[in-house]
């Protein structure tokens, strides 16, 4: 998994590079197949104070993007809004890709029809 992690209007420090790390490595834990992960760290000045810290990610796993941001007072805690989106966008999309060991019309009559041994 290739992991970038820029900053805009900021310096990032490696205390936050490892943060974000360690907070992402929980989506990684859910879902083995992410491709690539690219995290955006900015400062707008022009903003409300509430609102001025923002993470944005686009999240590349097999076969789509899923992207997430969050806006906060304190970058640390839009990190973790941000991680708990992506989480839940991640499951979703797990859930929606897996197996779930049904067996189709056709094949379930084909299965049916075969005489026993």
């Amino acid at each position: 998994m290739n992991m970038t992690i820029s900053g805009h209007h900021l310096e990032v420090t490696p205390a936050l590079r490892g943060y974000v790390t360690t907070k992402l490595d929980r989506i990684t834990r859910h879902f083995d197949k992410v491709v690539d992960v690219r995290v955006l760290l900015t400062v707008d000045n022009m903003k409300e104070k509430d609102f001025r810290q923002r993470a944005e990610c686009n999240v590349h796993v097999k076969g789509r993007d899923i992207f997430a941001e969050s806006s906060h007072a304190d970058l640390y805690a839009a990190v973790d809004e941000l991680t708990d989106k992506l989480d839940r966008q991640v499951a979703r999309y797990k859930t929606k890709t897996q197996d779930h060991h049904h067996i189709s019309v056709k094949r379930q009559s084909d299965l049916q029809d075969q005489p026993s041994a």
